[in-house]
């Protein structure tokens, strides 16, 4: 999936990696926000896998995936030129690209931003990613099942990926609604944001769970039966507070405009729903 921008221009792209047994598809409205605020957004279709913990796949096709961007006869400036027949109204800018993913997606960005797993093959060299955002990330089912390769040491600031990291929590995402939790304890995004090194960032997402993201009307059972969520506010307010989140830190990690990123860190309750806490360290 491609999400754009509707003017004519140059825009900065961010590839987003799905959760695990998750549709590229349900995010849209997400990406839609961070297409809105002049971002390009690729949302790969993965292999993942429930109660697989290799990620050596997924992990190969976004290297694969980020080789592909800059293919000039095949690669995203031919999809939006001939597919999306934008013939060069919208164009991106691979200098400014950002690698984010959500859930086990999360984790799988921040195993191809440490370069972690067998390294897929390339005719020419990929675009470097310049920021990394996790949202809600997982690296497992707990500290003793990782994801393989493993991500998380338990080492505070052990984790340098040589670029900024934006790290999205929910409040809902380590409690349980019968079954284990989708954002357990000790492997979520507390552990992850404790493990980058600076500059890195965190906020939560205090009154919402770990699907509380996705798009309204997917299935009935990824909705109400495998995570907890919550059950009162809009989901959409959800989406508009960890979209504008990401939009403030892409534009300060890619575009060197930091003016909204200093406005939500200074007053999370700009936000639509409430960031408890928010947190950042750059030194």
């Amino acid at each position: 999936m491609v999400v754009t921008p509707t003017d004519a221009g140059a825009y900065p792209v961010a590839v987003f990696l799905h959760g695990c047994n998750m549709v590229a598809g349900w995010y849209e409205r997400l990406l839609a926000h961070l297409a809105s605020h002049g971002f390009i957004a690729v949302a790969p279709q993965l292999y993942g896998v429930a109660l697989d913990l290799d990620d050596a796949k997924d992990i190969d096709a976004t290297r694969r995936l980020t080789g592909w961007l800059a293919d000039e006869r095949r690669g995203l400036a031919y999809v939006l030129d001939s597919v999306f027949s934008l013939h060069g109204a919208v164009r991106p800018d691979l200098s400014q690209l950002a690698l984010a993913g959500h859930s086990r997606g999360g984790d799988t960005a921040f195993a191809v931003a440490l370069g972690l797993g067998a390294g897929a093959t390339s005719p020419s060299p990929p675009p470097k990613f310049s920021a990394l955002i996790g949202v809600d990330p997982v690296a497992g089912l707990s500290r003793d099942m990782q994801v393989e390769p493993k991500v998380l040491t338990f080492k505070p600031r052990s984790l340098d990926p040589g670029m900024p990291v934006l790290v999205i929590g929910t409040g809902l995402g380590p409690r349980h609604v019968g079954g284990p939790p989708c954002a357990p304890a000790g492997v979520n995004h507390v552990e992850f944001y404790g493990e980058c090194a600076p500059p890195r960032y965190h906020v939560v997402a205090r009154d919402y769970g770990h699907l509380d993201m996705l798009d309204d009307g997917v299935p009935y059972v990824i909705n109400n039966c495998m995570c907890m969520r919550n059950m009162d506010g809009s989901k959409d307010l959800a989406r508009r507070a960890m979209g504008g989140v990401m939009v403030a830190f892409l534009r300060a990690t890619l575009e060197d405009d930091g003016e909204d990123l200093k406005a939500v860190l200074a007053n999370p309750g700009l936000a639509p729903a409430v960031l408890d806490p928010v947190e950042h360290d750059l030194a």
